[in-house]
């Protein structure tokens, strides 16, 4: 009898680690060594999406060999080396792979039952055959064109183009997502889903870094479903069901990120609920946490400061057993936030000092993938909106200036919104002139982020500043301001 479960070809020897390059990354964490490989890649110019996990798979030999932009940006960082110096292949030794595993499998499916062989040739298929990018796209972390073996496992599945966002689903995304749209159940995923979805996830959260929710909201609606769909389709294994579980909730947070930051709370509640629903019905802590994390976020800027703390505070309890302080760090400040809306000083300020301990602990290779965004700059900022809340101007622009000064000013959307709360907190402290000077520098990121909470506040900070018109850079800044397209 034939098998119904789709294998994928076993590899001819299981990979080697790659010694000389862990022993390059020394005493960093894998995340702080990905942070190192992203901004070595902006000194020349190029855009890699690196991230701890990325860094795990080549240290664990899976990725024998980068694509060309991880190539030059690698040999920046050690220069005088060779690929081979730091343990990579030769390229032309990892060319060619899809052809022998096409021509194998035309053998090993020669007598199988009608219709098999199809399905297998399918699940095998490159993702980008179905949406290609550009051929030639330097900046593509997974570059097809290059034909190794890091491209044959993970897809880009939204494309970008200056400050211009494209959303598609690749591969065996977007066979699924073509599936649902037709009315036709999916096929059973298997392990190309399961990393075209989370290729999906770290896309849309780096595209948000740099401009913003408004522009992506709707367009990452549409991976979200096909997801739920390949949930309700089955896994051929379970390993790959629960990598779609824990992508699928992820996913829904991101989403509902999306819908949270322009705006929309209640797609935004609606989305952290089905994370959460995802994460109990699997038994995910990490998953939950998150879930919950943003739960706290949402609360508190919705006008529910109590269900902001209990919240957190569930987010604590969940995330106690995963080892990472800088996690629960993120949690307190959290619940920090809800006591500020409650104006509970002595509740919030005990919530700060133990985000400000825990972060000081460092960073672990247990902290999540999905909390890169959460470094210095963003301790302070959350700490800005807090006293922000409580009314202390003085000490909430204090901690959002820190926070502006210290943002990486490649991602875009965070050093608009850091300045944006200084803009407000100065001009509710009583110096609009300085507030101008920086609503002045908000406005010149404008033209590369898309957020609502942005233009709300820049909004609100327009309000304050008007009985100050004749304040030094006041009238220009309010004429700019009131300039600006409407948003709907």
């Amino acid at each position: 009898m034939t098998s119904s479960t789709v294998t994928s070809p076993r590899p001819d020897r299981p990979p080697r680690p790659n010694l000389a390059f862990r022993r390059l990354r020394g005493k960093r964490s894998p995340a702080e060594f990905a942070a190192a490989v992203r901004r070595a890649a902006r000194e020349i110019g190029e855009r890699v999406s690196c991230d701890a996990r990325y860094i795990g798979r080549v240290e664990a030999g899976e990725i024998r060999c980068p694509n060309y932009a991880y190539e030059r940006v690698f040999l920046h960082m050690f220069p005088g080396r060779t690929l081979t110096d730091l343990g990579f292949a030769p390229r032309s030794s990892v060319r060619g792979r899809r052809a022998r595993a096409d021509e194998e499998a035309t053998g090993a499916h020669a007598d199988r039952a009608p219709g098999t062989a199809s399905e297998t040739r399918r699940a095998r298929e490159p993702y980008d055959t179905q949406y290609p990018h550009h051929p030639h796209d330097p900046h593509h972390p997974y570059d097809p064109h290059d034909d190794n073996e890091e491209s044959d496992v993970l897809r880009r599945a939204f494309m970008m183009s200056g400050a211009t966002v494209a959303a598609a689903s690749l591969g065996p995304l977007a066979l699924a997502h073509d599936a649902v749209a037709a009315g036709r159940p999916p096929r059973r995923a298997g392990a190309g889903h399961a990393g075209a979805l989370e290729e999906a996830v770290r896309r849309i959260r780096l595209l948000d870094d740099r401009h913003g929710a408004d522009g992506l909201y709707r367009r990452a609606a549409a991976p979200l479903r096909t997801a739920y769909a390949l949930l309700d389709a089955g896994a051929t294994r379970q390993a790959t069901a629960d990598r779609l579980y824990a992508g699928a909730g992820e996913l829904a947070i991101s989403v509902g990120w999306l819908a949270h930051d322009s705006g929309r709370f209640d797609d935004a509640r609606s989305h952290y609920a089905e994370a959460l629903a995802t994460s109990r019905m699997t038994g995910d802590p990490a998953l939950e946490a998150h879930a919950f994390c943003n739960m706290a976020f949402l609360a508190r800027d919705a006008g529910r400061p109590r269900e902001a703390v209990r919240a957190a505070q569930a987010a604590q309890r969940a995330a106690r057993s995963l080892g990472s302080a800088r996690l629960l760090s993120l949690l307190a400040l959290r619940e920090a936030g809800g006591w500020a809306g409650l104006a509970d000083r002595v509740g919030c300020e005990q919530a700060l000092t133990r985000a400000q301990a825990l972060f000081g602990q460092g960073p672990s290779d247990a902290d999540p993938e999905w909390m890169t965004f959460y470094g210095e700059a963003e301790l302070e900022g959350l700490e800005a909106q807090c006293w922000s809340t409580l009314g202390d101007w003085p000490r909430a622009a204090r901690h959002a200036r820190r926070a502006a000064a210290l943002q990486d000013p490649h991602f875009t959307r965070n050093l608009a919104l850091y300045s944006a709360e200084l803009a407000d907190d100065l001009a509710r402290g009583g110096r609009p002139d300085e507030a101008a000077g920086a609503g002045m520098r908000v406005l010149d990121l404008l033209g590369e982020v898309q957020s609502s909470r942005i233009h709300t506040m820049l909004a609100g900070t327009a309000r304050v500043l008007l009985p100050h018109r004749r304040a030094s850079g006041v009238s220009a800044f309010l004429d700019r301001h009131a300039s600006l397209p409407r948003t709907a």
